[in-house]
């Protein structure tokens, strides 16, 4: 690799050692990380390409140098989104002398959180999990790095009103959703939001797994919302572009939770799915330059931690986001704090995380002792029938009303 190539991609992983050769690298102590994932039942549309991108950024790190000198190893497990064996897993690789965690399932997170707090080691809970847990004054140990989805449904609802000349006094907005905790999440600050801006607020809720959208549909094509904020999942996405086409709703005013990602562009089709719109905190696509990083150096060569078509998949992106972020918290804490690397110089680095968006893979993530989640910034981005075109900057809106939500949640929050 050329020196400047090397500088280049050394800066926005945060993972390679300062001045440290390879081999002293591999003679170190190893940093540790127990990813205890679903990669077996509900989650499988994601743990793998989340697992793989984990895996690659420690290959990456390892080959230039560890972090600060040490060697990164990624320990995973599969826990079937089943909260026992998810707590199972945490006492495992706790016993094992991990002490940073992620789970990548809400249901096993809120289970093993109580553990995770009480025995004051760290937890990883991007995208999934409790929406409080931002709250670092509560949370000492979690770090929901990335929006709440709430902060994520208030941003949504941020664009939409630029979309409507700045004003929601005459709009109406559509909601659609599983009928179950990740799709009912937001409708609370969604709520607060329409008594705030004037607008209405239509819930069109699906039962699981989402492949009967027909009724919701329906009623969708009789109320006529200027918007549909949607929070499907996979194959949801798809049968709501029947759905849409069917009752002649345009796809362009069809907003989607993050989790939507190319493998429903190619099953709605791409040229059909032309014009949908996604709100995220990752940039897509693989000009970003540690993806192209990953695909030059290891792909290339048959050496990848698994099949390239994982990496050509936004979730690899949101996975490198989760786990740079966390490499750049550990080579702070070890710079600043020395060797071992602790929970509480874990804790301490990803608190000192400013404006760091590993060269443009994420919106950029300040995190303080207040607020783990690193500011809660998103954008919009359209399918334009080819690649997702961002609409919009990074940005959070409506924080004081995402806040107070928050606030009210939080302090219900203790520790038996």
């Amino acid at each position: 690799m050329k020196i400047t190539q090397h500088i280049k991609v050394a800066a926005l992983t945060a993972a390679l050692a300062t001045g440290a050769a390879v081999g002293s690298a591999q003679a170190e102590e190893p940093i540790r990380f127990g990813l205890c994932f679903d990669l077996s039942k509900s989650y499988t549309f994601i743990s793998p390409q989340v697992a793989q991108a984990a895996q690659d950024l420690a290959m990456y790190a390892n080959d230039n140098g560890g972090i600060e000198g040490h060697p990164v190893e990624m320990v995973v497990r599969d826990h079937g989104n089943e909260p026992q064996r998810g707590v199972e897993c945490y006492e495992q690789l706790k016993r094992d002398g991990v002490f940073i965690f992620n789970f990548l399932s809400t249901p096993v997170s809120n289970a093993a959180l109580p553990r995770i707090m009480k025995d004051e080691n760290i937890l990883m809970q991007s995208a999934v999990g409790r929406g409080d847990a931002v709250d670092g004054e509560v949370f000492e140990w979690v770090f929901p790095i990335g929006p709440t989805y709430w902060q994520q449904a208030a941003n949504d609802v941020a664009f939409i009103k630029q979309q409507l000349d700045g004003n929601l006094s005459d709009a109406k907005i559509g909601f659609i959703y599983l009928d179950y905790p990740f799709g009912q999440e937001p409708i609370e600050i969604l709520k607060t939001l329409a008594e705030k801006e004037g607008f209405e607020l239509d819930l069109y809720p699906v039962p699981l797994p989402g492949s009967d959208q027909s009724g919701a549909w329906s009623k969708i094509r009789r109320d006529k919302p200027d918007y549909v904020i949607s929070w499907l999942l996979a194959g949801g996405h798809v049968v709501a572009s029947k759905e849409m086409r069917r009752n002649g709703f345009p796809i362009d005013r069809y907003l989607s939770v993050n989790w939507m990602n190319e493998v429903d562009i190619s099953n709605i089709g791409e040229a059909d799915a032309k014009g949908v719109l996604r709100g995220t905190n990752v940039a897509g696509g693989q000009e970003v330059p540690i993806i192209k990083t990953m695909l030059d150096t290891y792909y290339a060569n048959g050496k990848g931690s698994g099949p390239e078509e994982k990496v050509r998949d936004v979730y690899y992106n949101t996975g490198m986001s989760m786990y740079s972020a966390a490499f750049e918290a550990a080579r702070i804490a070890i710079k600043e704090n020395g060797w071992p690397l602790t929970p509480e110089t874990m804790k301490a680095g990803y608190e000192k995380l400013e404006g760091y968006d590993a060269n443009g893979l994420m919106a950029p993530l300040t995190v303080t002792g207040e607020d783990h989640g690193g500011g809660g910034k998103t954008r919009v981005e359209q399918w334009d029938g080819e690649q997702w075109v961002p609409l919009t900057d990074w940005s959070a809106e409506y924080l004081d009303v995402v806040w107070e939500v928050i606030k009210e949640s939080s302090e219900k929050f203790h520790v038996d």
